[in-house]
Formats: structure tokens, sequence, C-alpha cells
């Protein structure tokens, strides 16, 4: 059962919010999400947004296998108007896991019938796409590619904690090399290529994925990489503002987007008492981005702000506000009940890990109020996620409502809230880890298990989740609790 989410009604909510000393509106009806808006040409059917959810369940070749194909049809007749795709890898060594999608010549038509699948669903359900978005991320995860990772900068906590040879153990130092600035350059014509292909296949965004402490959000925090994409702001910013004025001549139809990181912080681990703290070491602020100098786990947005002036003037017309690192600071990222079996307890409030999402959040809509930007953090809130969404779109502290989790146990929110109905509490995502612990699981003849939402899909994603327990000696031990069954009591009948 829920350990802090224990709000029986809006209204308990709401005053345990101002409890917390929050002074800004709270909820609203979620029927103001329907309302459209304006995405560089486009409408934009409501305001809801399923944000790139990875199913880790490509085949080993890279291209979309029948539960991706599933996913997105789900997520193509669920009602959200932006469904932001998830992250496919530029080149196949920067996967992040073995069944991570891969975008090049050679998936190419695979992906376009992943497209196509969304698409046909949300016509099928709806008689149109026209004021339908779909993108795609493009990415390189750095540090965390699978099999090998590829540092472009020096972290002296994360280095400590990647693995350099699986064989011995041995972990990066600052003796490990970095990606040349050769090597990052090609990687700049490899994420040019794969977005001529998805403008080809007819995708409307592209997103040049910097956040999470994958490759391009650690390059915003290289300071003491020497180079031309090191140091200085304006280094630390060069690849991917490069990219984009690349991709706005040769894909000029194609909308630009980015997911970005406000916020890194700092990597936690638990204490002895099995407290999680935030790590610290000598220049740690340094391999940072968004983060105080004088307190690396207070957001310092000087050089997001600056740097999002600098991509709007570039051309890019969508952003997704993230933080944290789901492999050092998940909480920060997605706030919690119970953490994965390779994670940490929470140290705060989930209800605060919320507040830092839309405080942040927005710091950026207000500093660029015709920006459209997608919140995140929503998950928590359970059967409250819209209406706390709805305030914030009404309040003009964000454009769209992002839901990633809530999205993979219930795909058709969109739909309930286009009826009129709330969140079917007999699928509300409870934020229990299922589908991370799913995630972190490797022990299968395909060397990662395909995520899911195994309480409320059970058909599909429980036999799967039962195979991870027998073959994961971490579920095994049962550290990912069993969540009950029955909804929250006296959950909203109406929106």
């Amino acid at each position: 059962m829920s350990r802090f989410f224990k709000y029986k009604s809006l209204e308990s909510l709401v005053a345990a919010a101002r409890a917390a000393g929050w002074d800004e509106p709270i909820v609203a009806d979620p029927a103001r999400l329907l309302e459209p808006t304006v995405v560089g040409s486009r409408t934009v059917g409501n305001r809801l947004c399923i944000q790139p959810m990875e199913g880790c369940d490509g085949e080993l070749d890279g291209s979309p296998g029948p539960l991706t194909l599933r996913r997105y049809q789900r997520f193509g007749a669920g009602g959200a108007k932006l469904i932001w795709g998830e992250a496919a890898a530029v080149v196949p060594e920067g996967r992040a896991n073995p069944r991570q999608l891969v975008i090049n010549a050679h998936t190419a038509d695979a992906l376009g019938r992943l497209l196509e699948t969304c698409r046909a669903a949300h016509q099928d359900a709806f008689g149109s796409t026209d004021d339908l978005l779909v993108g795609i991320q493009l990415t390189h995860s750095g540090r965390y590619s699978h099999p090998r990772p590829h540092l472009v900068q020096h972290d002296p906590l994360l280095d400590r904690r990647t693995i350099v040879d699986r064989a011995t153990g041995q972990r990066a130092d600052a003796s490990t090399p970095l990606l040349s600035d050769d090597d990052l350059k090609r990687l700049q014509d490899h994420y040019v290529a794969a977005a001529r292909i998805a403008a080809r296949l007819g995708f409307d965004f592209i997103d040049l994925k910097q956040c999470h402490r994958y490759l391009l959000n650690e390059l915003l925090a290289a300071r003491t990489r020497p180079g031309p994409f090191g140091g200085s702001f304006e280094n630390r910013t060069r690849f991917a503002r490069e990219v984009f004025e690349r991709i706005g001549s040769e894909c000029p139809g194609l909308i630009r987007a980015t997911r970005l990181n406000l916020f890194d912080g700092l990597p936690f681990a638990p204490g002895p008492d099995g407290t999680a703290h935030a790590e610290t070491a000598p220049g740690a602020w340094a391999a940072t981005w968004g983060t105080a100098a004088h307190d690396p786990m207070t957001p310092d947005l000087t050089e997001p702000l600056a740097y999002l002036g600098i991509l709007r003037g570039l051309g890019v017309s969508l952003v997704n506000a993230s933080l944290g690192n789901p492999y050092a600071s998940p909480h920060l990222l997605r706030p919690f009940e119970y953490p994965p079996p390779d994670g940490y307890e929470t140290p705060e409030h989930p209800l605060e890990g919320v507040r830092r999402h839309l405080r942040l959040t927005a710091m950026v809509q207000h500093a660029y109020p015709d920006l459209p930007i997608v919140g995140s953090g929503y998950s928590w809130l359970q059967a409250y996620a819209l209406h706390v969404g709805a305030a914030s779109v009404v309040a003009g502290r964000t454009t769209f409502v992002g839901l990633g989790r809530a999205a993979l146990a219930q795909p058709d929110f969109g739909c309930r809230l286009i009826q009129g109905l709330a969140l079917d509490p007999r699928r509300v995502c409870r934020t229990f880890s299922y589908c991370t612990a799913l995630m972190r699981s490797k022990h299968n003849e395909m060397g990662q298990f395909p995520t899911g939402c195994p309480p409320f899909d059970k058909e599909t994603y429980g036999p799967i989740w039962d195979q991870a327990r027998r073959q994961s000696p971490e579920l095994r031990l049962g550290k990912t609790p069993t969540p009950a069954t029955s909804s929250p009591a006296n959950p909203p009948t109406h929106p």
C-alpha cells in the first residue's frame, strides 16, 4: 500500500500542499487540458502529452518489436494529442540497452511502421490526425551506453560508478579516455542523418535528448573538458547548437524540440542507516548543469534559461522539462512511493519532488511565455495528476502536461478526459517502480527484459514480471512491493 500518498480526496491533497507552503494555485478543472494550442506551424488538439517512455522492447537490430508497436497503438488511441516518441540511438553503440531503438537506414522502414501504427490508431479513434503531433527522440547514451560507456567528460562522482570493463569490474577514473573532438563531429553527422530519416518517414518533430546525464546532457556540464566542446558556456552548448542549425537547414519542415535537464543535482546513495544522501567530492559541481555552485542540491537556472533563449533563436519550438539522473538521483526525476531494486528510499516526501518539477518548469515558461513547454513529474499525484496539471496550464506555468509511468498504466487517460470521466481508479499508476524494476532486469536471452506495467497490464506484462523474478536475484528478494489492487478511497468521479 502507499506510504506517502494518503489523500482520500482532492481537498485533502490541497490541504497537504498548503501545509507544505504552496501558495500558487494547485488544482483546476482538468477539462481545461482539452484546449488546443500551437506548436510551430501546427495546432495541437489538447494539452496532454505522452512522455518518451522507453519500453526496452525493440529487436536486437534496433527496430521496433511487437510490444513496441503495441504501446504506440495504445498511445495513438489514447487521446493525448502530443506523443513524444521514445529515445532512438543515432548509432548502435549509443544504446542504453541492447533492446533500445536505433534510427538509421536499416531500421527506417520498421520505424515508419511504428509511426503508421500510432497514427492509424488515432485516426480510427478520433477520425483525424490533423491535430496530432508525433515525434521521436534522437539520443546517444554516453556513459550509460551498452555494452561499454562513452565518456565526454570526467565526473568525480559518476566516474566511480561507471564500469568500463564488465569482465574485470574496472571503473572509470581520470585516466579513462574521452570521446575525441573528431568523434563528436562524426556524431553530429549521425544526428543530422537521423533527423533526415525522421523527416522522410513523416515524424512531426525530432528531439535532441539533452537530459538524464546522457551524452548531450553531459556535454552541457563539461567544464573541465578541453577543446571546442568543453570549458566555456559557448563550447559546452556547441554540439547541439550546430546540430539544430544543420537540421533547420536540411529539414526545414521538421519541428525541432528538446527534452532538457533543467537541474542535474548530485548522485545519491544510502547511508549506514539506509537514508539516502547526496554524495560529495572535490570538483563535483563543475561536472553538473543547472546546479548552484554554492549548494549542488539547489537548482540554478542561469545557464539553462540562457541556453533556451539561444535554442529558441535557432528555431527550437518545443521543450520538455526534466531533472536529475535515473541511475543516480531517480527521486529528482520521478517522485516515487517505492524505489526499484537498485534504488534507495526517497530522501524527501514525494510531494516536494513534484513541487520542484512544477516550480522549475514555471520558471522556464514565465521566461519564455511563447515557447511551448511540457511539464513533467505529475505521475505521483495519481488520480489527481490532471487536476494539478490543469492548474499549471491555466496559470501559464506550463503548456502541456506530460505523463510517463501513468501512461503505461492507463494509456487512454486522454480518452477518459474527453468523455468527461475521471481516471480509471483501477489503473492509476501508484509509482511502486515495477516498470523501472523491469528496466533494470537484464537476465534473459536478449540481455534486457521489456518494461511495462505488470500490476495494471497483467495479461501482457504479468508473465514477463514472473520470468524476471525467477531470473533476477534482486527481484527474488522481493524489494519491490506488491501494490494493493484497490484504488485510493473516494477518488474523484468527474473532472
